[in-house]
């Protein structure tokens, strides 16, 4: 179902932007002219240089006699080329208003007005829309969305979703931009259902509809939506979703679960044929865990009792086991794909709380080993997880891994290239059942 360009108009994504500098700002988040609450921002403020210290010296003073007969006055003159404003912009160049001529602008190429829409960011394309009926129309013209798909991405952002009085909402947070977006999901049906994951721009969701089980994939930019038929085997169970950006394809894996007595076999659903295919059961006599990675082609999930790691081949359909043993004192084990081959494995360690840390590592694929890469700071893992049984989650893109805290309500990210850890403000994770993903917005991800 993809809605008309009037009901699509009402997605006017009006986001709020942290300014730069310290403190605590407060705006409000507008919604189609409709206040809706406080987003509140912080920044760590900088600390003044020289520790904070004030040099109450007379020399320092400005004003200041220098009487020392050792030291000549110094006359200050202005570099030669320079004016008064340009000495007070720190030697930048002050450039004059420049007057752009309607006529001249209004004579693009159409070509090339496609090409210089297609870097704004997603968001922000609904709001030029109301510019002139053929902005209005980007959304259906496939040349601009020929564009916007060769464009590369202005990088990741989170996507938040939760239910508020049974309604879903859904709010998404754009990393570069350090904006929120808040994005009506009121065209998704009224099931109980959760939030399974993004890739390629697509969102999958699955729930119970009455007592049916049912996967959903939808495009929350164009709003369309479909629901997927019926599995062989339609039991709850964990899924993961994958797009093959080349073929325009997407697969939903159902892995393989306990239902009763009987152990489901793995089944796989692709959108190229409309189907799911019954594939291997898992060679495991214990309980599956939902903690499960996807990178190079290969589903990596954790099981639990013992404490090991399978493999799932997509291309052959079969499981393996990978014989890589876990830290000794692992809390809470989460699974992280990286680019290209990179499988990272997020967890606490320590029996007792204070002594507990958090730690990252990578599997080594050659020696087939974890190999610690980080360690959360102290002053983190006490802001994000307060109380030794607090529960967070934990998931990743492209060597970022996002840390979320269920009570606390707070986000931490973690560069993995660039071992940079930093906060993610807002508002959208305070709720205590928010789910969290990351999520790439792309106009042209197709939902067939």
């Amino acid at each position: 179902m993809i809605l008309k360009s009037e009901e699509l108009e009402n997605m006017d994504c009006i986001g709020y932007s942290s300014e730069s500098g310290s403190g605590l700002c407060n705006a409000p988040l507008v919604e189609n002219g409709v206040f809706d609450g406080d987003v509140r921002f912080f920044k760590q403020a900088s600390p003044p240089k020289g520790g904070g210290s004030r040099n109450t010296s007379p020399m320092s003073r400005s004003g200041s006699r220098n009487t020392s007969p050792s030291r000549p006055k110094v006359v200050k003159t202005k570099p030669r080329g320079f004016d008064e404003e340009t000495l007070a912009t720190f030697c930048k160049p002050v450039h004059a208003d420049v007057q752009m001529e309607d006529d001249i602008w209004a004579m693009l190429p159409e070509d090339l007005l496609h090409e210089i829409l297609a870097r704004v960011p997603a968001f922000h394309i609904f709001r030029l829309r109301s510019v002139c009926k053929g902005w209005n129309s980007l959304l259906k013209d496939s040349s601009f969305l020929k564009f916007h798909s060769s464009v590369l991405s202005h990088g990741p952002c989170l996507l938040s979703f939760w239910k508020n009085s049974q309604i879903p909402q859904c709010s998404v947070f754009s990393l570069p931009l350090k904006s929120w977006y808040r994005i009506p999901f009121t065209f998704l049906p009224q099931w109980a259902f959760w939030l399974v994951g993004s890739s390629g721009g697509l969102v999958c969701f699955s729930g119970q509809d009455g007592i049916t089980f049912k996967t959903l994939v939808c495009n929350p930019l164009t709003q369309a939506w479909r629901t997927l038929p019926s599995m062989h085997y339609n039991q709850q169970r964990q899924l993961i979703m994958v797009v093959d950006r080349l073929d325009r394809s997407f697969k939903v894996i159902a892995t393989t679960d306990i239902f009763g007595d009987k152990s489901l076999p793995t089944e796989v659903y692709d959108s190229k044929t409309n189907s799911w295919s019954v594939h291997q059961i898992m060679p495991a006599a214990n309980l599956c865990s939902s903690k499960m990675a996807y990178c190079d082609s290969r589903l990596y999930l954790e099981t639990l009792s013992p404490l090991g790691l399978m493999m799932y081949r997509l291309d052959t359909g079969q499981w393996e086991h990978i014989p890589a043993k876990f830290p000794r004192s692992l809390l809470d084990g989460y699974l992280v794909a990286g680019t290209r081959k990179r499988l990272f494995l997020v967890g606490r360690i320590g029996l007792y709380s204070t002594l507990q840390c958090m730690r990252i590592w990578e599997l080594d694929h050659a020696k087939i080993m974890w190999v610690e890469i980080s360690k959360m700071p102290p002053k983190y893992f006490r802001a994000l997880l307060r109380l030794s049984a607090e529960r967070f989650e934990c998931f990743g893109q492209d060597n970022l891994i996002c840390f979320t805290s269920w009570n606390q309500g707070k986000g931490l990210l973690f560069d993995v290239d660039k071992k940079i850890w930093s906060w993610i403000g807002g508002c959208a994770l305070e709720s205590f059942n928010n789910q969290v993903c990351f999520y790439e917005p792309k106009f042209d991800a197709s939902i067939y």
